[in-house]
């Protein structure tokens, strides 16, 4: 069986980017891959490793309709098989990361506390 590749720093470089701007989210190394948590929770915000046929994927959380449109949009979106919240995008050198922004910032905004949510700007949201 392969080993999991490492996932590209460039990948890595841009997702911290973005979780750097959302309040007290941290990184982790997880069983393969990183994730990130909020609040000293151990729910996983999201999470990005490489797989057994060495393609990258990122997990996160949505809206329960949102996963059941992901789930029939197809590649590059799935449903994980372990939350029923859980949608997952394989990463490549062409993924809108623009689009995986707001979608990380929604997962986040999902598992976070109230307190925390209010702190983030939202595009189309209003903040309380």
């Amino acid at each position: 069986m392969p080993a999991r590749p490492d996932v590209p720093e460039a990948y890595l470089a841009r997702l911290r980017q973005t979780f750097a701007a959302l309040p007290e989210c941290h990184e982790e190394e997880a069983w393969t891959g990183v994730r990130w948590r909020v609040a000293g929770t151990t729910t996983t915000v999201a999470h990005v490793f490489g797989g057994e046929d060495q393609l990258f994927r990122i997990v996160f959380r949505a809206e329960p309709e949102e996963v059941m449109a992901f789930q029939h949009l197809g590649a590059p979106y799935f449903k994980g098989e372990w939350g029923a919240n859980v949608v997952g995008l394989l990463l490549d050198d062409s993924s809108d990361w623009e689009e995986l922004e707001e979608l990380l910032t929604d997962s986040y905004c999902l598992q976070a506390p109230q307190r925390l949510v209010d702190l983030v700007d939202r595009p189309g949201a209003s903040r309380s």
